[in-house]
């Protein structure tokens, strides 16, 4: 919490910083130019590359496959796309980064190894993941074989 504090602080004054620089060495009108184009040329990165997402998570779900790595990219696609949109230099690097499939995977493999390590912690520990979203709330797990052998597992919730 205090770190996002942090970084909402911290951002605004740095890209303040750059933006009068700039404007200081290339001029005001053109650096507003400059961070337009940024935000034209980010939105349809975006949509290619938010379409291209698209088309892989579809194909994954056709072939009977969970789409999760494509979520998560969506998911920094569109904190990428926010950034872009964004006023500012700092954010556009940042976002463009998003944008990049290179890092954008690289990302998501971060992210998706912190919810791992999240939801292994609270297994370690006793409380089941979903005890902990659902806040306590009575829910089951199951297990299963299909007729491959293989195991399917899942959760639901019974409602009366």
């Amino acid at each position: 919490m205090r770190f996002l504090l942090l970084l909402f602080i911290i951002i605004p004054v740095i890209e303040i910083t750059v933006l009068i620089n700039v404007g200081q060495a290339i001029g005001a009108w053109y650096t507003v130019g400059l961070v337009l184009l940024s935000a034209f040329i980010g939105v349809n990165m975006l949509r290619y590359q938010g379409l291209s997402t698209l088309a892989r998570a579809q194909q994954r779900m056709n072939a009977g496959q969970i789409p999760g790595n494509e979520m998560v990219e969506g998911i920094v696609l569109a904190v990428g796309g926010a950034l872009l949109l964004t006023p500012g230099f700092v954010t556009d690097v940042i976002g463009f980064l998003c944008l990049i499939p290179y890092t954008r995977k690289a990302l998501a493999r971060q992210v998706m190894s912190r919810f791992t390590v999240v939801a292994m912690s609270h297994r370690q520990n006793g409380v089941a993941p979903e005890d902990v979203i659902n806040h306590g709330q009575h829910s089951h797990r199951s297990q299963d074989t299909d007729r491959n052998g293989d195991i399917i597992d899942g959760d639901f919730r019974r409602e009366d």
